[in-house]
């Protein structure tokens, strides 16, 4: 196992509605990092296509527009397929950049043809080693993401440690966050569309709490990086539409890089893995201050 891994936090900005670019940025925005000696990269919520902050898709209680389904098929084609050409190409930047590269995406099911708001875990190796899917989609986020379920709730283990992480508002479901610890966790990543600077101190109490490393990755997004033509469904009149807010903490909540606002940017990080032992000599969330013997947890792998 080593000692220390150098990881970067990548708050860009996606090309929205242009999968294609989307892709190469991501594949140049890799190879720069991993050039620099990086070993893991994180990108954020849904980097792939976009969130679709102020965009309601001709929605209201009760009724839909044809213009709103129109919308939404464009979205769904923007999005990732993680068995087709998007999810390929992923597992080939991986790849040829010797890196571990988590990122999130708005993940297409050709199956059912709802969509999901997904972590993907790729090694350096190419290989999907997993995926997450977003358990609740927060507010009229339900309207374009299906709910994901308790199997997709995993760790991974790599070179320097377990990654595994939760999406945006997951974060503050206790028992998700459980479920991660229990899996042992030793990098959290938390990938989110959250800009507020109450999210720094969300960072900072999952990493007291975990004793965990933590990644908080998010984009910087403006109204003009909108597609003209899309502008015209857009319910917000903000001029930036997501500042940013990336941070890195210690296992000890101290933050060791950012908080990163109002442009894009990479914080980079070399992690010393041996703190996470240090960290647990007056609390261990899942050894000496459990109490199983008053507290059970289980987790269910799949919807009753």
């Amino acid at each position: 196992m080593k000692d220390t891994v150098r990881v970067a936090v990548i708050q860009a900005t996606p090309v929205f509605f242009d999968i294609e670019a989307s892709l190469q940025k991501t594949a140049d925005l890799t190879q720069k990092y991993a050039r620099q000696g990086c070993e893991l990269l994180l990108f954020p919520e849904t980097f792939l296509p976009g969130y679709p902050r102020g965009l309601s898709f001709g929605s209201v209680i009760g009724n839909r527009d044809n213009e709103g389904r129109v919308l939404y098929q464009k979205y769904w084609e923007s999005s990732v397929s993680v068995k087709g050409k998007a999810g390929d190409f992923l597992g080939k930047i991986a790849k040829e950049n010797k890196v571990y590269l988590v990122i999130g995406v708005t993940e297409k099911d050709e199956n059912n043809g709802s969509l999901y708001c997904s972590i993907l875990f790729f090694s350096p190796q190419g290989i999907l080693i997993g995926k997450h899917r977003k358990l609740k989609p927060t507010g009229v986020e339900r309207l374009v993401w299906a709910e994901g379920d308790g199997s997709t709730l995993n760790t991974y283990d790599t070179a320097f440690g377990k990654i595994g992480g939760l999406i945006c508002w997951e974060n503050y479901m206790p028992l998700a966050r459980m479920a991660l610890y229990k899996k042992g966790v030793q990098i959290y990543l938390a990938p989110t569309a959250d800009s507020r600077e109450t999210w720094i101190s969300t960072m900072q109490h999952i990493a007291c709490e975990g004793r965990c490393f933590v990644l908080g990755c998010n984009q910087f997004f403006r109204r003009e990086d909108y597609p003209e033509e899309y502008l015209k469904y857009l319910e917000l009149d903000w001029e930036i539409l997501c500042r940013g807010g990336s941070v890195i903490v210690s296992p000890l909540g101290e933050i060791i890089e950012g908080p990163l606002w109002e442009k894009e940017g990479v914080l980079i990080a070399d992690l010393e893995m041996n703190q996470i032992i240090e960290s647990k000599l007056d609390y261990d969330v899942i050894g000496h201050y459990a109490r199983p013997d008053i507290f059970e947890f289980k987790l269910k792998n799949k919807h009753s």
